[in-house]
């Protein structure tokens, strides 16, 4: 026996003595494969050979071999020491549940921390929104020490105007377009060859529009 194969038989009375509790070959196999990179076919024979060995013990279920530690190697245990056994269990599943617990709790803080500014990110943040304010104080300065502020007073006054310069010069549009429309009845070229021959300039040939207002 080489002493890989030799290896992997103490892995396997090692591990079935640590867990005592029944296990087939394939379910040996993919329990220790991973770690320790053992074959199907190695397990296999380790397990035949120490179950023949009296090592461990074997049992067949219809076509399936289960295998299991020797229980003559443990000590008797009484009914006291299961309770107490079982006490110990409670005590550190109740543990468990406490650390897991206290682990959320410091992650989601920990992931917190993580999300935040750093000391020098804070710093560089502050120097930023101080030169943005400094910018707009002296904005807000200029602005008040300018002297051609227009009055609440003047700024109604030139709304209005524009309000009734806009609907006079949607007035007079809309009459030039209806003697226009009027005079293309009659007229035997096109509205475009009209324009050019009276000489006539459109908004759009200036490229304006009529406010809205």
């Amino acid at each position: 026996m080489s002493k890989k194969d030799s290896g992997g038989v103490a892995l396997i009375l090692s591990y079935l003595n640590e867990k005592n509790r029944p296990y087939s070959a394939q379910d040996v196999f993919c329990n220790l494969q991973k770690q320790h990179g053992l074959g199907k076919t190695a397990v296999v024979k380790a397990m035949e050979q120490l179950a023949l060995q009296g090592k461990i013990k074997e049992k067949l279920y219809g076509k399936q071999k289960i295998y299991f530690a020797d229980q003559a190697q443990f000590e008797e245990v009484n009914d006291g020491d299961l309770k107490a056994m079982d006490k110990q269990i409670s005590d550190l599943n109740e543990q468990v549940q406490a650390l897991t617990q206290s682990c959320k709790q410091l992650d989601a803080e920990l992931k917190e921390l993580n999300s935040a500014l750093t000391t020098e990110e804070m710093m560089t943040e502050i120097r930023e929104l101080k030169a943005e304010c400094s910018g707009y104080r002296l904005r807000t300065e200029k602005i008040k020490s300018a002297t051609n502020h227009v009055s609440p007073h003047e700024r109604d006054r030139v709304y209005k105007e524009q309000t009734v310069y806009v609907k006079e010069w949607k007035k007079r549009k809309r009459l030039a377009s209806d003697m226009m429309d009027s005079i293309l009845e009659g007229y035997p070229k096109s509205k475009k060859e009209f324009l050019e021959e009276v000489g006539v300039e459109t908004d759009e040939d200036c490229k304006v529009a009529v406010p809205s207002v």
